[in-house]
């Protein structure tokens, strides 16, 4: 049987245990609007674990950081360091949102924030931008799918068809289990991608260069600087790595779908997931070094960035049939278990922050039925800038965090500033989303090589601030409902 085939069979076979495992954790539950928006707000260690790491480390890791590694050098590393540390401050504000959760019954970003500041016109906003961040978002893991069916398949399933077949399945699982469904799918996934990316990443290696020693070694000199970050053959300036970072940092916890399993898990399982969370980015490492392993060895203009490491596997090096399918399985497990929590997030915070502040008299049942159609409407919009759009995984990935971190003022002065106020927390969110938006999409460069979103975040702060201090401030009872709590 050709390499192909045995690569198609196992890629389906593991759709077809993921889907089961979905569908079958969603129905061990009654069905109900909290079971499907927050799995009833008891999510274990093993659980939230996985779930976090698994809505991170998405298709970006096994594509877009080895494609990043091959065309950029040293500043892929910042995968490496935001992974690690953004986490972090989880420990202190996740279980503080959590009690605010399970006092006013809320599930999303955009109820947080509304009402702490008492605006519907703050939640609609915070539903819209999540939205048209959580499209771009899921692009990046369609895109990932199509790559991987592609590349596996030596272009027999094109590319429109492996997005559509990949991403289905999550539709299936997500609509009927919701987030008990995209957790425990995510369990299985991402013990699968762990497993593989450390057996591909050396394999890889060994076979190219014997060692990373030698490789890099002959990276510095073909290449001088392509292993540094702001000198003479640098691919980036130390500015433009530092925010790049920082936007990552910062935006990480903002994304609603990271953001809201504070609603999910009791405080302690929240602490003890921080504690063992930086042990995931270790498998990251194997697959920055088998995109650098490219190096000298794929010529880049053969190729796309995001396609170099199953290009290896299947052009380059000599492997098996069976390790041709691991790869392309462990790919899809990295961009689907992304993939749910992006979508089962997206279609929450629409719901509940545009749809329930236009029609507030929605029951239960009604609204459970709009995030499911929701799930399916955001998929297919995903779809078409997956179709028809053209950059990068990780461009995709960071031009959406530059709309994400502007939640982070917000967020912040929700839990800790008194005097903040409604009309400062939309003019900041407002202003730092255009900027944003605006580098990112109408000017060719930022001020200083900062990045677009971080120049957002800075406008954001200062006029969050300016207008707290211009406007009437909130009841004190609003207020310290929240800074207050314990």
């Amino acid at each position: 049987m050709p390499h192909w085939q045995i690569a198609l069979v196992i890629m389906i076979g593991y759709l077809v245990v993921a889907l089961f495992v979905g569908i079958l954790a969603g129905r061990t539950k009654k069905a109900s609007l909290s079971e499907y928006v927050v799995a009833g707000r008891k999510l274990g260690l093993i659980v939230t674990s996985f779930l976090m790491g698994g809505a991170v480390f998405s298709a970006f890791s096994f594509l877009g950081a080895p494609g990043w590694a091959f065309e950029r050098g040293a500043p892929a590393l910042y995968i490496i360091v935001y992974t690690a540390f953004a986490i972090l401050p989880w420990y202190i504000i996740g279980p503080k949102i959590g009690k605010i959760g399970r006092k006013y019954d809320l599930y999303t970003l955009a109820g947080f924030l509304k009402t702490r500041f008492q605006s519907k016109t703050l939640a609609i906003l915070v539903g819209i931008i999540s939205l048209l961040a959580f499209i771009q978002y899921l692009a990046t893991q369609m895109t990932g799918m199509a790559h991987i069916f592609n590349i596996m398949t030596e272009g027999r399933v094109p590319f429109w068809m492996g997005a559509l077949f990949a991403y289905g399945i999550v539709v299936i699982y997500v609509a009927t289990g919701g987030l008990r469904a995209a957790a425990w799918s995510d369990v299985f996934q991402g013990a699968l991608m762990v497993i593989i990316s450390w057996v591909v990443g050396i394999a890889v290696i060994m076979q190219l260069h014997g060692g990373t020693t030698d490789m890099f070694q002959s990276i510095n000199q073909s290449q001088p600087g392509f292993l540094e970050i702001g000198r003479d053959g640098s691919t980036m300036s130390g500015v433009d790595y530092t925010t790049t970072i920082l936007v990552s940092l910062i935006g990480l916890l903002m994304w609603p779908h990271l953001f809201s399993k504070s609603f999910s898990s009791p405080p302690v399982t929240i602490k003890r997931t921080v504690l063992i969370y930086p042990i995931f980015a270790l498998f990251l490492i194997p697959l920055l070094l088998a995109g650098y392993a490219a190096i000298g060895v794929v010529n880049s203009g053969d190729i796309v960035p995001d396609q170099v490491l199953p290009y290896l596997i299947t052009s380059v090096l000599e492997m098996p049939g069976w390790l041709y399918g691991l790869v392309g399985a462990g790919a899809l497990a990295a961009a689907m278990s992304s993939a749910d929590a992006i979508t089962h997030s997206a279609s929450l915070e629409f719901t509940n922050g545009v749809i329930h502040n236009t029609r507030s008299s929605l029951t239960d049942n009604v609204t459970l039925l709009i995030m499911r159609i929701a799930v399916v409407v955001i998929g297919g919009l995903a779809y078409c800038i997956t179709i028809f759009g053209g950059q990068g995984l990780i461009a995709l990935l960071l031009g959406a965090y530059g709309s994400i971190v502007q939640f982070a003022p917000g967020v912040y002065s929700a839990l800790y500033w008194r005097r903040a106020t409604a009309p400062a927390i939309i003019t900041g969110l407002v202003a730092g989303t255009v900027t944003n938006f605006y580098f990112q999409l109408v000017a060719s460069s930022t001020p200083f090589d900062i990045h677009a979103g971080i120049v957002g975040l800075i406008i954001n702060i200062g006029l969050v601030i300016i207008v707290s201090y211009l406007t009437k401030p909130q009841p004190k009872e609003a207020a310290n409902a929240y800074v207050e709590m314990k």
